[in-house]
């Protein structure tokens, strides 16, 4: 089966002050169309840096990325932009909107860097989106206007208005009471179960876990395991300090 992302022996470094860090460590996963996947780690695991990476966001120390099997290597900052604006969706924990606009030209907002939307296209899919996550009737409101939980499904609604193959998201229940987070995740999973968009979560919720169909574990920038749910329950591939081939996730 074709993946959606393939990350093959990926290392990522940051220098803080005289000291070198490496963020990720030589980590190689490759995820399919369609799946709920979680990264997950504690605090300081290399999750945010590694789900930046599949997000083109950062570029790989070493290694390669491929985003729907096309190798990000040697591309330029544009390119880079024009593939995440057309495949990739964002969602993060802070939301993110911009104050001054209402709910629907946040969501629009994006959408006018693609010249090959009309505005009349770009309407439609602002309306369908709102309708999607249950605010039309808040179309116009600005964000302030809006609670944590209303922001985070514009946030939503605006990752999905591109058709993204992939909607990313960065710890998106951890600025949300435990009810509200409750909600956004089912909507997440609702929408992943009708439109077949993969979704990669990083986080360390166990919420997001116990939604999630694959999950990835990371620590000190290793990948620590690989998993598969299968009946309710999960089958963790172990890592090895030795593998050196690209490892996946157990075919069902």
């Amino acid at each position: 089966m074709m993946s959606v992302v393939r990350v093959e022996k990926v290392s990522k470094d940051y220098r803080l002050g005289e000291q070198l860090v490496r963020a990720v460590n030589n980590i190689s996963i490759s995820i399919e169309p369609g799946v709920f996947l979680a990264i997950s780690g504690p605090s300081g695991s290399g999750k945010t840096s590694l789900l930046n990476l599949i997000g083109c966001i950062d570029r790989p120390t070493l290694g390669e990325i491929y985003i729907n099997e096309q190798s990000v290597r040697g591309m330029t900052d544009n390119q880079l932009a024009a593939l995440r604006l057309r495949s990739i969706g964002f969602i993060f924990q802070t939301f993110n909107l911009l104050p001054v606009l209402s709910a629907a030209e946040n969501i629009e907002y994006p959408l006018l860097q693609r010249t090959d939307l009309s505005p009349a296209e770009r309407h439609e899919r602002v309306d369908h989106f709102l309708d999607v996550v249950g605010l039309s009737d808040r179309k116009s409101n600005r964000p302030n206007q809006l609670s944590g939980g209303q922001r985070q499904r514009v946030a939503i609604a605006r990752a999905l208005a591109g058709s993204p193959s992939i909607v990313l998201a960065d710890e998106p229940t951890a600025n949300l009471d435990k009810a509200t987070g409750v909600s956004i995740l089912q909507l997440m999973k609702k929408i992943n179960e009708q439109l077949k968009t993969t979704f990669i979560f990083s986080t360390h919720d166990a919420r997001v876990v116990a939604l999630a169909d694959r999950l990835v574990q990371v620590e000190d920038g290793k990948l620590q395991g690989l998993g598969i749910r299968r009946d309710g329950d999960w089958v963790i591939s172990r890592a090895r300090a030795s593998d050196t081939a690209p490892n996946k996730a157990p075919a069902n």
